[in-house]
């Protein structure tokens, strides 16, 4: 029998960059942002070091970025995560003045390049889930996000408004345009919110392109954004208000008609979208409006895509809730909150890029059941122990973090419904106006879709 004394000896070797580059490292991420793409974009935005110092400009990138994945830290503390895994090598301890310095040397340039870099669906032309009658199926929407109640950021950022004098923080837009299959970033923008989302939508207008197909809601049917974006050549999928009235030009054999906005011709599909539950049944009129006018895309099938649309609120959720922790960004200054953002954004896209990489030899597996949760702990542990840097072989799309994406794969999406109401409470005490509106449980669902005719032929 084996003494349960015994114990044995584990060495492990890393491969890092040189003398005071060696902390510059996001574990196994680093093979998708590696050192080269790095200095590119730090000497496309002159933001090399023009002297080697303790903290050159790659490793305070590379700096940024861990610090996306560790959004419960402060910077030295995400710097102790970045040098663990170097014992034996001598490296610099900065402080956080130190720290603050190097970020504020580099700006946000370096980081806005990088993201334009990396930015892009991630898909292949064979990816599950991607594409929709030869067409990249997209997303385009906004959220807010919450920063520091600093004077700096109060003086570009305003708070929300509401009956108590607005929220407690200062908050941004942020509106982007969001591949469906594999929730990628394909462009982005923000500032303040006094600019409204569609106000935004312009400088998203460079990403279209013929062959994509653009899902948005109802604040986006603008006649004048659904121009602009026609003229792209990407075709569009609107939902507009039940009670707009659209001119009939010419019937279709679905259900649907041919009308126009703006210059635009359209057709137009109305439809009565009814979801069935152990708890009751619930239906509701949908309007939608769509520049695709081939007779071999039915209806009812473009119906059914418009709930692709929901994939983009899915990443917004990773963005804020999984990778930020609903966490207000750190940054104090709205040249620091630029720097922060553009940093979250390219951690955000080089794990879903490590999952979509994961997935390309199963084409069997559409990317959305790739875990981010699952992809981001598991880049965290490998840039503590700062492994996978440089790959062992030529190439390795897969990797670590793909292993254990695909090694816990997330079921099928089933049909359910929950209704949208308060998940976390702002008081332990429940306000009247609340009552019944806590989160309860989910329901398996039926749904059923009608097409209606046009109520005013």
């Amino acid at each position: 029998m084996p003494d349960q004394s015994d114990t044995c000896r584990v060495v492990r070797g890393v491969t890092v960059a040189g003398g005071r580059f060696a902390p510059g490292q996001l574990g196994e991420l680093t093979q998708i942002v590696p050192f080269e793409m790095v200095d590119e974009a730090l000497t496309e935005t002159g933001a090399v070091q023009s002297r080697i110092r303790a903290l050159p400009s790659r490793v305070v990138v590379y700096l940024l970025l861990a610090a996306a994945l560790f959004a419960e830290c402060g910077y030295r503390q995400v710097w102790a995560h970045m040098i663990a895994g170097l014992d034996g090598l001598a490296v610099a301890t900065p402080s956080a003045a130190a720290l603050a310095a190097a970020r504020r040397r580099i700006g946000a340039a370096p980081l806005r390049a990088l993201f334009d870099l990396l930015r892009g669906p991630a898909a292949g032309p064979g990816t599950k889930g991607v594409w929709w009658h030869g067409r990249l199926v997209t997303a385009i929407d906004g959220t807010t996000l919450c920063c520091a109640d600093t004077p700096a950021n109060l003086r570009m950022y305003c708070k929300g408004g509401s009956h108590h004098g607005g929220t407690g923080y200062p908050m941004l837009r942020l509106l982007a345009l969001v591949a469906c299959g594999t929730r990628a970033l394909i462009a982005t923008t923000f500032g303040p919110t006094s600019v409204g989302e569609t106000g935004y939508a312009p400088d998203l207008l460079a990403a279209l392109h013929r062959g994509m197909l653009v899902l948005a809601d109802r604040n986006f049917a603008a006649a004048d954004l659904i121009g602009q974006i026609a003229a792209t050549g990407a075709d569009l999928l609107f939902r507009v208000k039940a009670g707009r009235r659209l001119p009939v030009c010419a019937g279709c054999a679905d259900g649907s008609w041919i009308s126009r906005i703006g210059g635009v011709e359209v057709r137009v599909i109305r439809c009565a979208i009814t979801i069935a539950t152990s708890a009751g049944r619930r239906s509701e009129v949908y309007q939608l409006v769509t520049t695709v006018l081939d007779a071999d895309c039915p209806a009812a099938e473009i119906v059914r895509l418009y709930h692709e649309r929901w994939e983009i609120e899915t990443a917004y959720l990773e963005i804020k809730q999984t990778l930020g922790e609903g966490r207000v960004l750190r940054a104090r200054t709205p040249a620091g909150l630029e720097q922060e953002i553009y940093a979250l954004l390219v951690t955000y896209q080089v794990l879903r890029i490590a999952i979509s990489d994961a997935t390309i030899g199963r084409p069997d597996v559409d990317p959305d059941r790739g875990s981010f949760t699952v992809a981001l702990n598991t880049a965290r542990e490998q840039v503590i122990h700062a492994a996978g840097i440089i790959a062992e072989t030529p190439i390795d799309l897969i990797g670590a973090i793909g292993r254990q994406v695909l090694d816990h794969l997330l079921p099928d999406r089933r049909c359910r419904t929950c209704p949208r109401v308060v998940k976390r409470a702002i008081s332990n005490y429940v306000p009247k106006t609340a009552t019944g509106r806590l989160r309860g449980p989910s329901y398996q669902a039926t749904i059923s879709i009608a097409i209606l005719a046009d109520p005013d032929p």
